[in-house]
């Protein structure tokens, strides 16, 4: 019994050994899990440094530099134009633009083109008939005859008063036909017709010009008056901007100055064409022409618009080529700066405006040398190493 009773003393004191170990095993874990988390925020590596941010820059050497034709500048404060912000409205450009009317009481017979149709000049659009141009075919058929004997005949054998007159009644017809709105193809053909030409009172309305249909509202069988408009056709590749000044904003632009429009996220360039020399009674301001390209049709007339206008004040800012901005991955606009030799960093900067390849930009200090040729390529070496750009 004793020997039992020893036995089972031993066995209960090696199990709590055994409990007791695990008990300091299991603490000791815990502590090692603690540390390391409390390593791992305060950014504490291993023996290899752990993770380490990257410098967000581009290094080169001498022949990578060479190769990529870097140009750097020294941004320096210079004189520039001043920039005027107008609202605008588009409209059609007037010198580019025709109207076709009917010039004597007729009635629709055929219509020809339609709306938003590409025309050309010369090209028929309408198909008039009218009492009053038969008439007037009829005059020019009689007197075209008469006219065409006597000058057969000729001055030794018609008296000088009856070829006169003949020749006077001819281009008394002639002038009549047209002004009533045939063509002088289409006064060819009646003429031509002989015997059996027809003064019955049709004829066509053409294209006064290459453009656009922008306007065509009439029936067939309508009967329209003197003076109305048929068609209206223009040339919209290039449109105007009317933009509203202030009288003393007017006086600092001048006919030929740069000007931007921007719509949507579109900006397109264009200059100022004219001047209006009156101030508007109801708005108090005057108004300035720009004209501007309409690439693709993306403007048409009675779109409100933003303009910004180059004045002729000057002001001090700094500037670089327009190629030395780029745009970053988050949309914003950047430039490379030289901090070191031969070591670029992208810096975020604010675009205020561009004209005739330079921009004018904000957000940077002068003395800052800048990428001016090059940009690119450094852009490229950027993007390969994956990183991002936001130097807010």
């Amino acid at each position: 019994m004793n020997i039992i009773k020893s036995g089972l003393i031993i066995l209960l004191f090696v199990l709590l050994n055994i409990s007791n170990g695990y008990a300091e095993a299991e603490h000791d874990h815990e502590n090692e899990t603690a540390n390391a988390e409390e390593h791992a925020e305060h950014g504490d590596g291993d023996e290899h440094g752990g993770e380490h941010e990257e410098e967000n820059s581009v290094q080169l050497n001498a022949a990578q530099r060479k190769a990529a034709d870097i140009a750097i500048k020294t941004l320096q404060l210079s004189q520039t134009n001043s920039e005027i912000s107008a609202p605008g409205e588009i409209t059609l450009n007037a010198y580019a633009t025709s109207q076709v009317v009917s010039r004597i009481s007729a009635q629709v017979v055929q219509r020809h083109a339609m709306l938003g149709d590409e025309v050309t000049i010369g090209q028929p659009l309408i198909t008039l008939s009218s009492v009053d141009m038969a008439q007037a075919q009829g005059d020019l058929l009689v007197a075209t005859r008469e006219w065409n004997r006597v000058r057969k005949l000729g001055r030794k054998v018609v008296s000088g008063a009856r070829y006169i007159q003949a020749k006077v009644n001819n281009e008394q017809a002639l002038a009549k036909a047209q002004a009533y709105g045939m063509s002088q193809q289409q006064i060819n053909a009646l003429i031509k017709g002989g015997k059996g030409a027809l003064a019955n009172g049709r004829f066509q309305l053409q294209a006064l010009q290459n453009g656009t249909v922008i306007h065509d509202e009439f029936t067939l069988g309508e009967l329209v008056e003197p003076g109305r408009m048929l068609f209206e056709i223009s040339d919209e590749t290039s449109l105007w901007v009317n933009a509203r000044l202030t009288a003393e904003q007017a006086l600092d632009v001048r006919v030929g100055a740069i000007a931007n429009v921007l719509f949507r996220d579109k900006v397109l360039s264009g200059k100022v064409i004219q001047r209006h020399h009156s101030l508007d009674e109801t708005t108090r301001t005057i108004g300035v022409r720009i004209e501007i390209a309409n690439p693709n049709d993306l403007l048409h007339p009675g779109v409100f618009v933003d303009t910004k206008i180059m004045s002729n004040n000057m002001e001090k800012a700094l500037s670089v080529p327009a190629d030395a901005v780029l745009r970053s991955p988050d949309g914003d606009w950047m430039v490379f700066v030289e901090h070191e030799d031969n070591e670029f960093e992208p810096q975020e900067v604010e675009v205020i405006r561009t004209n005739n390849g330079v921009t004018v930009i904000e957000g940077i200090k002068a003395g800052a040398r800048v990428v001016t040729k090059g940009a690119f390529f450094l852009q490229s070496e950027l993007a390969k190493s994956g990183f991002e750009i936001h130097n807010h």
